[in-house]
């Protein structure tokens, strides 16, 4: 090829994308794990290279869990633990953080190679180079985020988590807009139409929802207020307030619980509406009718899902089902908004 494509599609280019999202979609997974199990900080160097290589001996081992038990979260949470401990929740973070390395060299490789050989269509190429940053901004947030946890607190601060996981969606959303781009083509677009507005909003809301579950997750606010509808017997929770404003919001488990209770009302209530409307309209295209659809079926179940876990006192395994769920929601609501946009 002697030049950039300019307006055709290259489902190489797609298949790649989506494979990175899916790689995405799992470290997201493991890291929500991760958080849940309390192994977040049981590294407490960051070594993009050499800290590949797990401890491969007795002594290696030891190392390792000195410099753990050096940090507040030991001598606070876990000063019984012994070093077979130590291995459970050091796993868990060795992991997140290799499939962090797998996941950049995955899009790297290939992007270098489709880039040499000009098969990327030239629409995408910034893009995919912006997909690219990111995700190396997210590795370098990952880092400022453990390291909020190894001095003085017992865990990492909330808000840097929602910023860790927020940037890890939107590298999610934008490999799979992209690829739907490789896949399908450039076409026309109109973003004014009601379904692309619509499914732009639902899309915000969605990822808002997320932002708070990550709140939810790394206050442990799902193990407090286990009724439902109620709050300990009331609609708004007496200790809502905890300091100041920016506490609150992010720090408060009982706001942070609410407020995400809160927005996945509203969501559930625009969901019965756009797909109410979706069923009626004679004007929808097909196959944005039928995403709207699916939309609000993983949009119900996920709110079924999420009463769930929260009465059962968020076990681990719904926790992880229902982070999977809320990434996959999110996953639907981009293509749906992608799809409508296209005349």
């Amino acid at each position: 090829m002697t030049s950039f494509l300019k307006d055709n599609r290259s489902k190489a280019v797609a298949y790649w994308l989506f494979a990175v999202a899916v790689l995405v979609l799992a470290m997201v997974v493991v890291g929500g794990a991760t958080r849940l199990t309390d192994s977040g900080l049981s590294i407490t160097e960051w070594k993009p290279v050499t800290g590949a290589v797990p401890p491969m001996s007795d002594a290696a081992w030891a190392r390792e869990f000195a410099k753990y038990q050096a940090i507040p979260q030991f001598s606070k949470v876990n000063p019984d633990m012994t070093v077979e401990a130590f291995k459970g929740i050091y796993w868990w973070e060795w992991v997140h953080r290799l499939l962090a390395r797998v996941t950049g060299l995955a899009f790297a490789v290939p992007f270098l190679w489709f880039l040499v050989r000009r098969q990327i269509p030239r629409r995408l190429i910034w893009r995919c180079a912006g997909l690219f940053a990111l995700g190396g901004l997210q590795a370098v947030v990952g880092w400022w985020m453990v390291s909020s946890g190894l001095s003085e607190r017992i865990s990492v601060a909330p808000e840097r988590l929602m910023v860790h996981l927020s940037l890890a969606l939107i590298l999610f959303g934008g490999l799979i807009w992209c690829g739907l781009e490789a896949y399908f083509g450039q076409g026309r677009e109109d973003d004014r139409g009601p379904w692309a507005r619509g499914g732009l909003v639902l899309t915000a809301l969605i990822f808002l929802q997320s932002m708070l579950g990550a709140l939810v997750a790394a206050n442990d606010a799902g193990r407090i207020y286990n009724d439902w509808p109620l709050m300990a017997g009331r609609i708004f929770p007496q200790d809502y307030v905890q300091g100041g404003f920016w506490t609150t919001l992010a720090h408060s488990q009982a706001a942070v619980q609410f407020n995400h209770r809160l927005v996945g009302y509203l969501i559930f209530v625009l969901l019965v509406a756009f797909v109410t409307q979706a069923g009626r309209s004679r004007f929808i295209q097909p196959p944005v009718r039928r995403l709207a659809f699916v939309l609000g079926a993983m949009g119900f179940a996920q709110v079924g899902l999420g009463i769930t876990t929260l009465i059962a006192v968020a076990p681990l395994s719904l926790s992880i089902l229902h982070q999977i769920l809320a990434a996959l929601v999110l996953a639907v609501a981009v293509t749906l908004t992608w799809r409508a946009r296209r005349v």
